[in-house]
């Protein structure tokens, strides 16, 4: 059985801790169940054990499962209340629509340091949109949300700095407990292969000293973040 969670209470039986329900709870610490936008689900088994966990922000969802779960179920219901997006482990079949990927993890805490650098564990968040450039995504959404996560400690964003100028640029889009999923990881273009990067993603995985996982595209920067101590989990599937 799905249904709709009303406090946060109701979804602690859920132990799974993958970058999905990492993704969910983060999502749950920040807002709630308060606001109309953002809603949860769980689902449940014949014994009322918790299999399934759900978030659906906007017309996005993420779903987490164990492999215990229902996912003929979970299909129906996503088909039922429809969706621009699901975010979810490969093993769950929505569609044939998808883009793919690989999930990386790292507990590990792989120190470099450059010098005449800056990170910035503040920087302003206009300076930072205009840098990780989200074409044609609005400020305003994107803002609100970020600052929200941020205030409720469900997010961080990271800037490498030279001369107050930004060259490098990571976040933290969520935090739960003591783990975290790494994006906006982006160097500017005459700076790349230098190893500011590195450098950035190194100082914030250190500085948070827990588990990282990260959504990477097929075929791309598996050598980056190997180097930094991530390895290969799994396959995400975005369906559309």
């Amino acid at each position: 059985m799905i249904e709709l969670i009303e406090e946060k209470s109701q979804i602690c039986g859920f132990n799974l801790l993958d970058i999905y329900s990492v993704r969910i709870l983060s999502l749950l610490d920040a807002y709630g169940c308060k606001y109309p936008f953002v809603r949860f689900y769980r689902q449940t088994d014949e014994s009322e054990n918790i299999t399934a966990i759900i978030s659906y922000l906007d017309y996005d969802a993420t779903v987490s499962f164990s492999d215990k779960a229902n996912k003929n179920e979970i299909t129906e219901f996503l088909s039922v209340i429809g969706f621009s997006s699901v975010l979810c482990d490969e093993k769950l079949i929505v569609s044939d629509d998808y883009e793919s990927g690989m999930v990386m993890k790292s507990n590990k805490s792989i120190e470099l340091s450059m010098p005449y650098i800056k990170i910035d564990d503040y920087p302003p968040l206009f300076d930072l949109y205009n840098f990780i450039d989200y074409g044609e995504s609005n400020f305003e959404a994107w803002y609100v949300d970020i600052n929200h996560r941020i205030r409720h400690n469900a997010a961080k964003a990271v800037t490498l700095n030279i001369n107050d100028e930004i060259i490098s640029s990571a976040i933290f889009s969520s935090i739960y407990k003591n783990y975290a999923i790494l994006t906006g990881v982006q160097t500017k273009p005459e700076f790349r292969k230098m190893g500011y990067g590195s450098a950035l993603v190194s100082a914030m995985c250190c500085d948070f000293g827990g588990n990282v996982y990260l959504m990477r595209e097929n075929e791309r920067n598996e050598g980056f973040y190997k180097k930094l101590g991530f390895e290969n989990t799994g396959k995400w599937r975005i369906y559309k």
